[in-house]
Protein backbone atom coordinates (compact mmCIF):
# COMPACT_ATOMS: atom_id res chain seq x y z
CA UNK A 1 0.00 0.00 0.00
CA UNK A 2 1.46 3.55 -0.83
CA UNK A 3 2.33 5.67 1.80
CA UNK A 4 -0.28 8.86 2.82
CA UNK A 5 1.71 11.63 1.48
CA UNK A 6 3.21 14.67 4.38
CA UNK A 7 1.23 17.06 2.88
CA UNK A 8 -2.01 15.00 3.81
CA UNK A 9 -1.45 13.21 6.95
CA UNK A 10 0.80 15.96 8.66
CA UNK A 11 2.92 14.49 11.61
CA UNK A 12 5.17 16.94 14.02
CA UNK A 13 8.49 16.61 15.03
CA UNK A 14 8.31 14.55 17.88
CA UNK A 15 5.81 12.04 15.80
CA UNK A 16 2.72 13.54 17.15
CA UNK A 17 -0.71 13.96 14.90
CA UNK A 18 -0.83 17.77 13.90
CA UNK A 19 -3.82 19.32 15.24
CA UNK A 20 -3.63 17.79 18.51
CA UNK A 21 -0.34 17.27 19.46
CA UNK A 22 -1.09 13.51 20.23
CA UNK A 23 0.60 9.97 20.00
CA UNK A 24 -0.94 6.88 19.75
CA UNK A 25 -0.26 5.34 22.79
CA UNK A 26 -1.84 8.75 24.91
CA UNK A 27 -5.52 8.00 23.43
CA UNK A 28 -8.41 5.67 25.24
CA UNK A 29 -10.69 3.47 23.25
CA UNK A 30 -13.11 5.71 24.52
CA UNK A 31 -13.18 9.35 24.33
CA UNK A 32 -15.13 11.97 25.68
CA UNK A 33 -15.52 14.95 23.68
CA UNK A 34 -16.12 18.35 24.85
CA UNK A 35 -16.31 21.78 23.48
CA UNK A 36 -15.05 24.23 26.28
CA UNK A 37 -11.44 23.49 27.04
CA UNK A 38 -12.08 24.82 30.59
CA UNK A 39 -14.26 21.56 30.62
CA UNK A 40 -11.55 19.06 30.34
CA UNK A 41 -10.22 19.46 33.70
CA UNK A 42 -13.67 19.27 35.82
CA UNK A 43 -13.90 15.62 33.79
CA UNK A 44 -10.73 14.65 34.38
CA UNK A 45 -11.05 15.60 37.81
CA UNK A 46 -12.91 12.64 38.77
CA UNK A 47 -9.97 10.39 37.80
CA UNK A 48 -7.74 8.22 40.08
CA UNK A 49 -4.60 8.94 37.95
CA UNK A 50 -3.95 11.28 35.11
CA UNK A 51 -1.41 9.71 32.38
CA UNK A 52 -1.52 12.30 30.05
CA UNK A 53 -1.92 16.15 29.85
CA UNK A 54 -1.25 17.85 26.78
CA UNK A 55 -3.00 20.67 25.30
CA UNK A 56 -2.27 22.93 22.16
CA UNK A 57 -4.73 25.57 20.47
CA UNK A 58 -8.69 24.73 21.61
CA UNK A 59 -7.34 21.08 21.64
CA UNK A 60 -6.92 20.21 25.21
CA UNK A 61 -6.45 16.42 26.31
CA UNK A 62 -5.66 14.38 29.55
CA UNK A 63 -5.95 10.48 29.65
CA UNK A 64 -6.32 8.73 32.76
CA UNK A 65 -8.42 5.89 34.84
CA UNK A 66 -11.43 6.19 36.56
CA UNK A 67 -12.43 3.19 38.35
CA UNK A 68 -10.17 0.90 36.90
CA UNK A 69 -11.67 2.18 33.28
CA UNK A 70 -8.81 4.05 30.93
CA UNK A 71 -10.89 6.89 29.44
CA UNK A 72 -9.32 10.35 27.61
CA UNK A 73 -11.51 13.84 27.50
CA UNK A 74 -10.55 16.25 24.85
CA UNK A 75 -11.91 19.70 23.90
CA UNK A 76 -13.22 20.38 20.13
CA UNK A 77 -13.70 23.95 20.54
CA UNK A 78 -17.24 25.23 19.07
CA UNK A 79 -18.21 23.98 15.39
CA UNK A 80 -18.31 20.98 12.90
CA UNK A 81 -14.70 22.56 11.03
CA UNK A 82 -13.10 21.53 13.98
CA UNK A 83 -14.44 17.65 14.50
CA UNK A 84 -13.13 17.06 11.14
CA UNK A 85 -10.11 17.57 12.47
CA UNK A 86 -10.40 16.00 15.95
CA UNK A 87 -12.41 12.98 14.29
CA UNK A 88 -10.01 12.49 12.00
CA UNK A 89 -6.82 12.64 13.83
CA UNK A 90 -8.24 10.40 16.29
CA UNK A 91 -8.89 8.02 13.82
CA UNK A 92 -5.47 8.28 12.23
CA UNK A 93 -3.52 7.68 15.94
CA UNK A 94 -5.65 4.69 15.81
CA UNK A 95 -5.38 3.06 12.75
CA UNK A 96 -2.79 4.83 10.44
CA UNK A 97 0.93 3.86 11.34
CA UNK A 98 2.64 7.41 11.82
CA UNK A 99 5.90 6.15 11.09
CA UNK A 100 5.32 4.54 7.91
CA UNK A 101 2.00 6.66 7.05
CA UNK A 102 0.58 3.28 6.31
CA UNK A 103 -3.06 2.21 7.65
CA UNK A 104 -2.54 -0.26 10.29
CA UNK A 105 -3.97 -4.08 9.39
CA UNK A 106 -6.15 -4.27 12.37
CA UNK A 107 -8.89 -1.27 12.40
CA UNK A 108 -9.23 -0.10 16.17
CA UNK A 109 -12.71 1.10 16.77
CA UNK A 110 -13.26 4.00 19.40
CA UNK A 111 -16.14 4.82 21.12
CA UNK A 112 -16.60 9.07 20.94
CA UNK A 113 -19.15 10.57 23.60
CA UNK A 114 -19.65 13.82 22.98
CA UNK A 115 -21.20 15.85 26.42
CA UNK A 116 -22.36 19.37 25.59
CA UNK A 117 -24.94 21.69 26.10
CA UNK A 118 -27.97 22.17 24.28
CA UNK A 119 -31.49 24.75 23.36
CA UNK A 120 -34.52 22.61 23.05
CA UNK A 121 -36.86 23.34 20.37
CA UNK A 122 -40.15 21.26 22.13
CA UNK A 123 -41.68 22.70 24.95
CA UNK A 124 -41.38 19.58 27.13
CA UNK A 125 -38.02 19.39 27.33
CA UNK A 126 -37.04 20.87 31.11
CA UNK A 127 -33.92 22.93 31.79
CA UNK A 128 -31.76 20.16 33.43
CA UNK A 129 -32.57 17.37 31.50
CA UNK A 130 -30.60 15.38 29.27
CA UNK A 131 -31.22 14.82 25.41
CA UNK A 132 -29.57 11.83 23.71
CA UNK A 133 -29.50 11.91 20.09
CA UNK A 134 -30.39 8.80 18.21
CA UNK A 135 -30.49 10.73 14.94
CA UNK A 136 -28.13 13.59 14.21
CA UNK A 137 -29.03 16.23 11.49
CA UNK A 138 -26.15 17.98 10.22
CA UNK A 139 -26.83 21.76 8.56
CA UNK A 140 -23.35 22.12 8.11
CA UNK A 141 -22.53 20.42 5.00
CA UNK A 142 -19.88 18.63 6.11
CA UNK A 143 -20.29 15.63 5.65
CA UNK A 144 -21.11 16.02 2.01
CA UNK A 145 -17.50 16.69 1.21
CA UNK A 146 -17.43 13.36 1.94
CA UNK A 147 -17.93 9.90 -0.58
CA UNK A 148 -20.47 6.97 0.50
CA UNK A 149 -22.05 10.03 2.60
CA UNK A 150 -25.72 8.61 1.22
CA UNK A 151 -24.65 5.15 2.74
CA UNK A 152 -24.48 6.50 6.08
CA UNK A 153 -27.19 9.01 6.14
CA UNK A 154 -31.16 8.24 6.90
CA UNK A 155 -32.14 9.40 2.93
CA UNK A 156 -35.88 8.92 3.84
CA UNK A 157 -35.69 11.72 6.69
CA UNK A 158 -33.86 13.60 4.64
CA UNK A 159 -36.37 13.92 1.79
CA UNK A 160 -39.10 14.62 4.22
CA UNK A 161 -37.37 17.23 5.86
CA UNK A 162 -36.52 18.98 2.80
CA UNK A 163 -40.00 19.07 1.39
CA UNK A 164 -41.20 19.37 4.86
CA UNK A 165 -39.20 23.00 5.22
CA UNK A 166 -38.99 24.08 1.57
CA UNK A 167 -35.41 23.85 2.28
CA UNK A 168 -33.56 27.13 0.63
CA UNK A 169 -31.12 25.32 -1.95
CA UNK A 170 -28.49 28.09 -1.08
CA UNK A 171 -28.12 26.32 2.14
CA UNK A 172 -26.22 23.05 2.52
CA UNK A 173 -28.00 19.80 2.21
CA UNK A 174 -28.95 18.48 5.48
CA UNK A 175 -28.04 15.24 6.47
CA UNK A 176 -29.70 12.71 8.93
CA UNK A 177 -27.28 10.07 10.37
CA UNK A 178 -27.84 7.76 13.44
CA UNK A 179 -25.20 6.90 16.36
CA UNK A 180 -24.63 4.16 17.61
CA UNK A 181 -27.29 1.70 18.87
CA UNK A 182 -24.87 0.01 21.26
CA UNK A 183 -23.80 4.01 22.96
CA UNK A 184 -27.82 4.77 22.70
CA UNK A 185 -29.08 1.26 24.78
CA UNK A 186 -26.23 2.51 27.77
CA UNK A 187 -27.59 5.73 27.97
CA UNK A 188 -31.29 4.91 27.21
CA UNK A 189 -32.36 4.83 31.45
CA UNK A 190 -30.90 8.37 32.04
CA UNK A 191 -31.44 10.60 28.81
CA UNK A 192 -34.78 11.65 26.89
CA UNK A 193 -34.95 10.09 22.76
CA UNK A 194 -33.88 13.39 20.60
CA UNK A 195 -33.02 14.31 16.96
CA UNK A 196 -30.18 16.82 17.43
CA UNK A 197 -29.47 19.89 14.81
CA UNK A 198 -26.03 20.74 14.35
CA UNK A 199 -26.34 23.79 12.97
CA UNK A 200 -22.96 26.23 11.30
CA UNK A 201 -23.53 29.03 13.60
CA UNK A 202 -25.34 30.20 16.67
CA UNK A 203 -27.08 32.81 15.38
CA UNK A 204 -28.89 33.03 12.13
CA UNK A 205 -28.11 29.12 11.54
CA UNK A 206 -30.29 28.61 15.00
CA UNK A 207 -32.84 30.75 14.18
CA UNK A 208 -31.73 33.88 16.70
CA UNK A 209 -32.36 37.27 15.32
CA UNK A 210 -30.47 40.22 16.57
CA UNK A 211 -30.24 42.81 13.44
CA UNK A 212 -30.09 40.80 11.16
CA UNK A 213 -33.37 39.54 9.33
CA UNK A 214 -33.34 35.97 8.45
CA UNK A 215 -33.57 34.03 4.92
CA UNK A 216 -36.33 31.98 6.29
CA UNK A 217 -38.13 33.72 9.28
CA UNK A 218 -40.36 30.79 9.68
CA UNK A 219 -37.26 28.14 9.92
CA UNK A 220 -37.65 26.84 13.33
CA UNK A 221 -41.44 27.23 13.35
CA UNK A 222 -40.90 24.23 10.71
CA UNK A 223 -37.98 22.47 12.47
CA UNK A 224 -40.26 22.51 15.66
CA UNK A 225 -42.95 20.84 13.88
CA UNK A 226 -41.36 18.59 11.86
CA UNK A 227 -42.54 14.90 12.70
CA UNK A 228 -41.27 11.28 10.56
CA UNK A 229 -41.72 7.49 11.94
CA UNK A 230 -42.95 9.57 14.89
CA UNK A 231 -39.93 11.07 15.71
CA UNK A 232 -39.69 15.13 16.70
CA UNK A 233 -36.24 17.40 16.30
CA UNK A 234 -35.76 17.90 19.93
CA UNK A 235 -33.00 20.24 20.01
CA UNK A 236 -29.94 22.28 18.58
CA UNK A 237 -26.47 22.22 18.95
CA UNK A 238 -23.09 22.52 17.09
CA UNK A 239 -20.71 19.39 16.72
CA UNK A 240 -22.77 15.97 16.97
CA UNK A 241 -23.32 15.50 13.43
CA UNK A 242 -20.03 15.29 11.71
CA UNK A 243 -19.27 13.41 15.02
CA UNK A 244 -21.86 10.66 14.32
CA UNK A 245 -21.09 11.15 10.12
CA UNK A 246 -17.23 10.50 10.45
CA UNK A 247 -17.41 7.98 12.73
CA UNK A 248 -19.53 5.93 10.89
CA UNK A 249 -17.79 6.29 7.62
CA UNK A 250 -14.54 5.22 10.01
CA UNK A 251 -16.06 2.79 11.95
CA UNK A 252 -16.29 4.38 15.33
CA UNK A 253 -19.26 4.18 17.77
CA UNK A 254 -20.28 7.66 18.72
CA UNK A 255 -23.19 9.41 20.48
CA UNK A 256 -23.93 12.87 21.80
CA UNK A 257 -25.73 13.90 24.78
CA UNK A 258 -26.45 17.35 25.71
CA UNK A 259 -27.91 18.87 29.02
CA UNK A 260 -30.28 21.44 28.12
CA UNK A 261 -29.61 24.99 29.19
CA UNK A 262 -32.36 26.71 27.13
CA UNK A 263 -35.91 26.00 25.85
CA UNK A 264 -36.04 28.00 22.57
CA UNK A 265 -39.67 27.04 22.18
CA UNK A 266 -40.57 28.65 25.81
CA UNK A 267 -37.88 31.50 25.59
CA UNK A 268 -36.36 30.13 28.60
CA UNK A 269 -33.06 30.02 29.91
CA UNK A 270 -30.80 28.95 32.63
CA UNK A 271 -27.51 30.42 32.91
CA UNK A 272 -26.46 28.63 35.96
CA UNK A 273 -26.06 25.33 34.32
CA UNK A 274 -22.50 24.25 36.21
CA UNK A 275 -24.64 21.65 38.17
CA UNK A 276 -26.79 20.35 35.64
CA UNK A 277 -23.48 20.05 33.37
CA UNK A 278 -21.63 17.49 36.32
CA UNK A 279 -23.89 15.78 36.53
CA UNK A 280 -24.00 14.50 33.20
CA UNK A 281 -20.18 13.78 33.49
CA UNK A 282 -21.11 12.00 36.51
CA UNK A 283 -23.35 9.93 34.78
CA UNK A 284 -21.34 9.44 31.99
CA UNK A 285 -18.72 8.24 33.56
CA UNK A 286 -20.46 5.79 35.48
CA UNK A 287 -22.15 4.19 32.49
CA UNK A 288 -18.52 3.75 30.62
CA UNK A 289 -16.59 2.34 33.54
Amino acid sequence: MKPIAPSELIVNDDGSIFHLHLLPHEIADTIILVGDPGRVESVSAHFSKLEVKKSSREFVTHTGIYKGTRLTVLSTGIGTDNIDIVVNELDALANIDLKTRIPNEQHRTLRLLRLGTSGALQPDLALGSMVSSHISIGFDGLLNFYARRNEVSRLDYEAEFIKHTAWNELCAKPYFVENSREMIDLFSDSTNEGMTISAPGFYGPQGRVLRLPLADMQLNEKIENFRFNGKRITNFEMEGSAIAGLSKLLGHKSLTICSIIANRAILDMNVDYKKAVNDMVEMALEKLK
